[in-house]
């Protein structure tokens, strides 16, 4: 059986993803997750046998035994893969809890020889995949630098330009 151990998501934060997932599908293609499969993944065991899932329990049972529960919050977008064929993942603030508890997950899984995979623990929520992110043309030259003045107000900041410098242009 394939398998994996996740911290699952509070209620609450994982509609905050779903809304927020539902606004970047409107804007890009691909394979957007349900809302049902939101998870943290602590380790990804991949195929294991019944032996294996019942030493991976034990070692759940060892890694979560006074445990404190994790603070998630969101603070990156992020990809993995190639723009045209892209995971899209909510990425997670450092927390030392949720890191203590990955950290002890593996030490657990290892302890009792049931294989999971070793690439560092990276605090992440998959999003989408196959999730095409356009690569937009751009100018070629980027030409005008400026100062501006920022003004904060309930409706949120506005920018007055003040003073422009022009770049030259390049030596080709």
């Amino acid at each position: 059986m394939r398998a994996f151990i996740a911290l699952e998501l509070p209620t609450d934060f994982a509609d905050d993803v779903a809304a927020m997932a539902r606004r970047l599908s409107a804007s890009l293609d691909g394979r957007f997750l349900d809302r049902s499969t939101y998870h943290l993944t602590l380790a990804f065991l991949g195929d294991i046998d019944d032996a294996e899932a019942s030493r991976a329990m034990d070692a759940l049972d060892a890694a979560c035994a006074g445990s404190a529960s994790a603070l998630l919050a969101s603070d990156s977008l992020g990809k993995f893969g190639r723009p045209a064929d892209a995971t899209l993942w909510l990425g997670i603030a450092p927390d030392p809890a949720l890191a203590t508890l990955a950290e002890r997950v593996r030490e657990e899984l290892a302890a009792r020889d049931v294989p999971f995979d070793p690439k560092p623990f990276r605090p992440h929520i998959t999003l989408g995949r196959r999730v095409h992110i356009p690569k937009k043309p751009l100018p070629a030259q980027a030409q005008t630098v400026t100062l501006f003045k920022s003004t904060l107000s309930r409706d949120g900041a506005e920018y007055k330009p003040l003073y422009t410098v022009e770049l030259a242009e390049p030596n080709l």
